[in-house]
């Protein structure tokens, strides 16, 4: 979250910068381990209230881990958690200020819906009238009013997830934990909740963290995702800043897919893939390094069998790395078509492109044709590998 920086006067006249808020949440310094084995190394991170962050990562990379640090739930062995500026390192999680909704939803089954969300409330010193009102106007947030009388059971996979997390935000807790809430759930339903749910975050504006595997819903629902791999953080940045400029290898390969080929430095803005020089940013590597050059498909712009390129404003735009390339397969993914490419330039390599129908349509693309293709040089990425 970026906040504007305003130069404020003192009463002497010397100007002074105002103070910046202190993150909501910060970890410095965590470390967890189980024996030998380390499941989180070193890990930093501050959280502005009101966020949403999505820790992403695959099976094993200690995404869960942290998360489960943060609740109380397995404490960390070494390092610090601040939260509204009170140190929570070592508290139970009975004493922390979260609601937490897990995988699996954990609603009691031998209760209805209203009573599962009103379990939590009623250690809080709330009047029966009082639970009343907030469960009932947690039924309407979550739009299952009429479903107060039902259990569980009776309820679907996503309306069940509703009820866990109207639960979860029953006491208006400081930080909203999510874990993997909608892996269980079928694809359509899911991308309707997700919706539902950054809705209903940015509605109560509750610091939100969720776990997840699954690219294409941190993109979808975070104002920033935390990349973690085999127990470190890989990179912090927007769904943007993940996507489009990718620090790492990992980061890259990870995050959508990817077109990846050995690569050597030329010279300054150039590089070698395949025996053939392509415009490239080659960022602090020097000539002669090797590298890893990432192209993803998306980012492939065809231009037929002859390249004409015109700009927008109706001058001609002279093509970037462009090449010619025969189309071997395509195949129909609903809003695109995904074609896998044969060029002489690149070797015996396979390049992958995505092609917007109208693209396909258009230049009158298809099986056994030769194209030109252009890949831009902002969109060639280079990553440093070893020889």
């Amino acid at each position: 979250m970026r906040h504007a920086l305003s130069i404020e006067p003192t009463p002497t006249g010397i100007a002074r910068a105002p103070e910046v808020a202190a993150p909501y949440l910060e970890i410095s310094d965590l470390w967890k381990s189980y024996g030998d084995f380390v499941a989180l190394r070193d890990i930093s991170l501050s959280i502005a209230k009101g966020e949403f962050i999505c820790f992403l990562g695959p099976s094993g990379c200690g995404k869960t881990t942290l998360l489960r640090a943060i609740a109380g739930l397995d404490l960390q062995s070494a390092g610090r958690i601040l939260q509204g500026g009170r140190n929570i390192s070592t508290l139970p999680a009975s004493n922390r200020d979260y609601g937490i909704v897990f995988q699996s939803y954990a609603l009691f089954p031998n209760l209805t819906i209203e009573q599962n969300i009103a379990f939590g409330l009623e250690n809080t010193g709330r009047s029966r009238a009082e639970i009343a009102t907030r469960v009932t106007e947690l039924l309407a947030t979550v739009g299952l009013s009429e479903q107060s009388k039902k259990y569980p059971a009776q309820l679907s996979g996503g309306q069940q997830q509703r009820i866990a997390l109207a639960r979860a935000i029953a006491i208006s807790p400081g930080l909203l934990l999510l874990d993997e809430p909608l892996s269980a759930l079928d694809a359509k339903v899911r991308v309707h909740l997700r919706h539902e749910i950054k809705s209903l975050q940015r509605k109560l504006g509750v610091t939100t963290i969720m776990v997840t595997h699954d690219q294409e819903e941190a993109l979808a629902m975070a104002d920033r995702i935390v990349v973690m791999n085999h127990g470190v953080i890989e990179q912090v940045g927007s769904p943007t800043e993940i996507y489009s400029h990718p620090k790492t290898l990992f980061v890259a390969d990870f995050i959508g897919e990817t077109n990846q080929f050995p690569a050597m430095v030329l010279k300054d803005g150039a590089v070698e893939i395949g025996h053939s020089a392509f415009d490239c940013s080659t960022k602090d590597l020097a000539a002669g390094a090797t590298a890893t050059a990432v192209v993803r498909p998306v980012d492939i712009i065809p231009h037929g069998a002859h390249a004409h390129v015109v700009s927008a404003v109706d001058r001609p735009a002279t093509p970037q790395n462009l090449i010619d390339a025969e189309v071997r397969e395509m195949e129909f993914l609903g809003m695109f078509w995904r074609t896998r490419l044969t060029a002489p330039r690149l070797g015996e390599r396979t390049l992958v492109a995505d092609f917007s129908v109208n693209a396909v349509r258009r230049l009158n693309i298809e099986t056994g044709g030769v194209i030109q293709v252009e890949i831009p040089r902002d969109r060639l990425l280079l990553f440093p590998r070893s020889a």
